[in-house]
């Protein structure tokens, strides 16, 4: 009987901390790729999404990496047990 609860300890110990990522590439241009990149980060919590910003995601991490042309943008979900972040990642110059 004890051999099971630490069984089952261990399992949900391991769900706890485990995380699913999933990436989305969202558009690519025709300008080269750039060596800057820019990243901005929004967290949901509790299956609530994050607060509505009054800028786009892609022009904030545009912003963030200092580019002015944009050669792809990327879309990164992670879902933890009580929290989603959400990144959006762009590349250029």
């Amino acid at each position: 009987m004890k051999l099971r609860s630490i069984i089952v300890t261990a399992l949900l110990l391991m769900l706890l901390l485990s995380s699913c990522t999933i990436n989305r590439p969202i558009c690519a241009t025709s300008n080269p790729l750039g060596q800057k990149v820019g990243i901005y980060t929004q967290t949901g919590i509790l299956g609530f999404p994050p607060p509505m910003n009054k800028e786009a995601a892609i022009v904030k991490a545009a912003r963030n990496g200092g580019i002015t042309k944009i050669s792809t943008v990327d879309y990164n979900s992670t879902w933890m047990i009580f929290t989603i972040k959400y990144e959006t990642i762009v590349t250029g110059d």
